[in-house]
């Protein structure tokens, strides 16, 4: 979204201009004193060094992970993986719950769940009450996902997450699940849909800022029928932004993919953490061989 800025202008009459000088005086150096005593951003919304493209495009992020498994009888979704930074020095993590495809399972996207939760998340990868499962489906499992990762996780995964920074993703019928997701619960901080197939085309009522990563090249889930519209149709009052990768067929996810994963952990953590930081990677818009097109609202600080 675009900034705008209002310039307001004081007229004064002048037997009032030494009295409103030593006003303005008196605030500047109030307003210096605060300057000095309080962080650019609020406490902890920065977590791990200064972002670069070496360190989005690496294959690890500066996070040491740990993992556990999630039982399938847990209530609402089939299961699946946490990963978790070992760090607790940093203060709580944001969390992202991530689904499969249809007929697929965690494994085709097994690579995504160390990689994001190295720059400083939980990630929980799901396994889907079916392999059949229709996004509206995919999406409440998504979100009986984050429930269980805020209520009843182990202690140890628990106390590493803010509850109220949360995201989704997912591939195909997982992407359009994360659509879902984001328009049922729209205080999500998150949203990105990778290569979504949802039979609905329209998401006007979605108000979460969405990422939607889709490839040139996808047969089952075309760019023009899908991704584009699914984007054309968030409102431009939205935070969203378009990804389409050059000659990506429909399975370009199950792969690691580092223009994926870097413009992926960037939304995440100018969104989810609110980390300013990372919109030099975002707005203004990236580029290079693997891009075939960009779209973005350019976040708004």
């Amino acid at each position: 979204m675009s900034r705008e800025y209002d310039d307001v202008q004081l007229f004064t009459p002048r037997s009032c201009a030494r009295t409103l000088t030593k006003l303005a005086l008196a605030v500047s150096l109030i307003g210096g004193t605060l300057a000095a005593t309080s962080p650019a951003h609020a406490a902890g919304d920065e977590r791990g060094p200064d972002p670069t493209d070496a360190l989005l495009e690496a294959s690890r992020g500066p996070f040491a992970t740990a993992e556990t498994r999630v039982s399938a009888l847990v209530p609402g979704f089939g299961g699946g993986t946490i990963y978790y930074p070992l760090d607790t020095s940093q203060g709580t993590f944001g969390a992202i719950a991530i689904s499969p495809g249809y007929t697929a399972r965690w494994s085709s996207l097994e690579w995504l769940g160390p990689r994001i939760a190295s720059h400083g998340f939980v990630v929980i990868g799901i396994e889907t009450n079916t392999i059949y499962d229709q996004p509206d489906s995919r999406g409440r499992q998504l979100l009986a996902a984050l429930d269980y990762l805020v209520e009843d996780s182990p202690a140890t995964v628990r106390s590493r997450i803010d509850p109220n920074r949360l995201a989704v993703a997912g591939h195909s019928m997982g992407g359009g699940g994360t659509l879902e997701a984001a328009n049922s619960r729209p205080s999500l901080q998150a949203a990105v849909p990778i290569a979504p197939w949802n039979l609905q085309k329209s998401w006007s009522g979605v108000r979460v800022p969405t990422m939607i990563i889709g490839g040139e090249a996808d047969a089952i889930a075309p760019v023009l029928t899908h991704s584009k519209l699914f984007y054309d149709s968030i409102p431009a009052s939205s935070e969203k932004a378009y990804l389409e990768l050059n000659n990506a067929s429909h399975f370009f996810p199950q792969l690691p993919n580092t223009t994926m994963a870097k413009s992926m952990v960037a939304w995440l953590k100018r969104f989810v953490d609110d980390d300013t930081r990372y919109e030099q990677f975002l707005c203004p818009p990236p580029s290079g061989l693997a891009i075939s097109e960009y779209r973005d609202t350019c976040p708004s600080s």
